[in-house]
C-alpha cells in the first residue's frame, strides 16, 4: 500500500541529515581552525603520536533520463550522502583500527536503479588488529578482522572511491614490501576473506535507508594472492591468482560459484615526456550456474578471459596533457556454449576505466568490446580535467550487453551498443579540506541498445552529477 506520509517523514530525515552535516562543519571551524587553516582532524585533537584520524563527508547531486536499464525509471534523481570516519593506532609493531562508512540516499522514485551500491548506512566497514614486522629486507603487514583492499590494477579487487558504497572484507591479509618499506615496486600480498554482504537489499529498506549489520559466512570466500616485480619491460610486472567459493545459504540464493582467475599485468606510469603503457590480460574458469534461481541446479563449466590494454603519452609543458588510447575485451556468455563464457569482474572497482557508476554506469568488464581515446590534462596545481570517447559492442550478441540488463537471446539485434561521451572536471576549492568533482555522461545508443526486445524506447542517455567533498 503507498505511504502518504513516507515522503513527508524522509524530507524531515534529509533537512535532519543536513542539519547534522553543517553543525559538524561549524563544529570543526571553531575548534581548531579546521575550516579557515585546513588543518586535519588529527592535528586539531594535539597530533598524539601514533594516531592517525580521518574524516570525509560527500555530499553528491546527479540525475539521469534516457534510462538504458529495463524496468526502471525513466528518469531519476538522487541526492546522496557519505561520510567516513577511520581511526587507527600504530602502537608498534601493534597496530588497531577501524572505519565506520554512512552511505545513505535521498529523492530517488521508487522504481528508482538505487540499490547497495548507493546505500549502506552506518556500517563499521573496517575493525581490524594488525602486525608489522621485518623478514630479512623485506618488510611485512598481517592485518585480520575486517577491512578493505586495493590489489594491483584495482580491476579485480579495489576499494571503492566514486562509488558511495565499498566491497569490505573479514579474514586475514599479508602484505609484504622491498627494503625500503615503500616498496620500490616490489610487493607481495596474500589474503584469505570472506566478502560482507551489504544489508539490507530489499527495496524498502534501501529507500528507506535502513540499518542493518552487513554480515560474512563461510559460504562466501574469497582467496588469493599477487606477486609484483619493478624494472620488467620498462616498468611493472604483476602475476595474480584468486579464488572465490560461493554456495547457498538459507536465506540467500546464489550461482554456487566456484572460480579461478589467473591473471598478468604489465604497467609504466604515466610521466611528462614519455609513453606509457598498461595491459591486463586474465583468464577465468572454474564452475557456475547461469542464474541464482532455485530450480536452476545445473553447474556449468566455466570459460572466460579479460583483456585491457591502454598506450598513453604526456607531454611536460603548460597542461601537461596525456593524450590514451583505450581497449577493453570481457567475454559474454554464448547461445549453445557448453560452458560458461561471462567474465566475472569480482570485487573490482571500474569508474577510472568505464565512466561514472551510481544512477549510471552502463558499461562494465563482462560482454564487453570497446575502444577510445582519452585526454587529460592539468589547467592548474588544484584542478584537472578529462575527457572520452568510447565506442561500445557486444562480444557476444547473444547474451546481455554489460551492466545494462538490455539482451536479445536470438541474437538478432547485433551487436552494437552504440558511443559514450563523458567529460569531468575537479578541483580543489580550500586546498586539502574542500574539493569539487563534477561529470557529464551521453550514452548515444546503437542498434542493440535500441532494437533488443526488453531495450526501453527512451532515446539516449544523459547523465551529470556534481560532488561537494569534505576532509578533515
Amino acid at each position: 500500500m503507498f505511504d502518504l506520509y513516507r515522503p513527508a517523514r524522509r524530507a524531515a530525515s534529509l533537512r535532519v541529515r543536513l542539519f547534522r552535516t553543517l553543525a559538524a562543519v561549524a563544529l570543526f571551524a571553531g575548534q581548531g581552525g579546521v575550516a579557515m587553516a585546513g588543518t586535519a582532524l588529527h592535528d586539531a585533537l594535539g597530533a598524539p603520536e601514533g594516531l592517525t584520524i580521518k574524516g570525509m563527508v560527500r555530499s553528491r547531486i546527479e540525475g539521469i533520463d534516457g534510462q538504458f536499464r529495463p524496468n526502471m525509471a525513466e528518469s531519476d534523481f538522487l541526492w546522496s550522502l557519505k561520510t567516513t570516519l577511520l581511526v587507527d593506532y600504530d602502537g608498534g609493531p601493534i597496530r588497531v583500527g577501524g572505519e565506520l562508512w554512512d552511505a545513505r540516499g535521498y529523492g530517488e522514485r521508487q522504481d528508482s536503479s538505487t540499490g547497495t551500491n548507493e546505500v549502506n548506512a552506518l556500517e563499521l566497514v573496517q575493525a581490524y588488529v594488525g602486525v608489522d614486522f621485518g623478514l630479512g629486507k623485506a618488510k611485512g603487514a598481517l592485518t585480520a578482522g575486517r577491512f578493505t583492499m586495493d590489489v594491483g590494477s584495482r580491476r579485480l579487487v579495489g576499494r571503492q572511491t566514486f562509488r558511495n558504497t565499498t566491497n569490505a572484507f573479514t579474514g586475514a591479509n599479508l602484505v609484504l614490501t622491498g627494503g625500503d618499506g615503500k616498496g620500490g615496486g616490489d610487493r607481495l600480498v596474500a589474503f584469505w576473506t570472506m566478502p560482507q554482504i551489504r544489508l539490507p537489499d530489499d527495496h524498502d529498506g534501501i529507500f528507506d535507508n535502513g540499518m542493518h549489520w552487513d554480515k560474512e559466512s563461510t559460504a562466501l570466500q574469497f582467496f588469493g594472492g599477487s606477486a609484483t616485480k619493478a624494472g620488467v619491460f620498462g616498468g611493472t610486472l604483476e602475476l595474480y591468482g584468486y579464488g572465490l567459493r560461493e554456495r547457498d545459504s538459507a536465506d540467500r540464493l546464489t550461482r554456487n560459484r566456484r572460480l579461478w582467475t589467473t591473471g598478468v599485468r604489465a604497467w609504466r606510469k604515466p610521466k611528462g615526456g614519455q609513453f606509457d603503457h598498461d595491459l591486463e590480460i586474465a583468464y577465468q574458469f572454474g564452475q557456475a550456474r547461469a542464474t541464482t534461481r532455485a530450480t536452476d541446479l545445473a553447474d556449468l563449466d566455466v570459460s572466460a578471459w579479460l583483456v585491457h590494454a591502454e598506450l598513453g603519452h604526456m607531454w611536460n609543458k603548460g597542461w601537461q596533457p596525456r593524450l590514451s588510447v583505450d581497449f577493453d575485451l570481457a567475454t559474454g556468455d554464448k547461445a549453445g556454449s557448453r560452458s560458461y563464457n561471462r567474465f566475472d569482474t569480482l570485487f573490482g572497482a571500474r569508474r577510472f576505466d568505464f565512466g561514472p557508476t551510481a544512477l549510471y554506469g552502463p558499461v562494465h568488464r563482462y560482454n564487453l568490446l570497446s575502444g577510445g581515446v582519452r585526454l587529460e590534462a592539468k589547467p592548474g596545481k588544484s584542478s584537472d580535467v578529462m575527457a572520452m570517447v568510447r565506442s561500445l559492442w557486444l562480444e557476444s550478441k547473444s547474451d546481455g550487453f554489460s551492466a545494462t540488463g538490455v539482451k536479445d537471446a536470438a541474437g538478432a539485434a547485433g551487436r552494437f551498443a552504440g558511443y559514450q561521451v563523458e567529460a569531468r572536471l575537479r578541483r580543489w576549492l580550500i586546498p586539502d579540506l574542500v574539493r569539487v568533482d563534477s561529470g557529464v555522461a551521453w550514452l548515444a545508443k546503437g542498434r542493440f541498445l535500441t532494437d533488443a526486445a526488453n531495450a526501453p524506447k527512451t532515446g539516449d542517455t544523459h547523465y551529470g552529477y556534481v560532488d561537494l567533498y569534505l576532509e578533515f
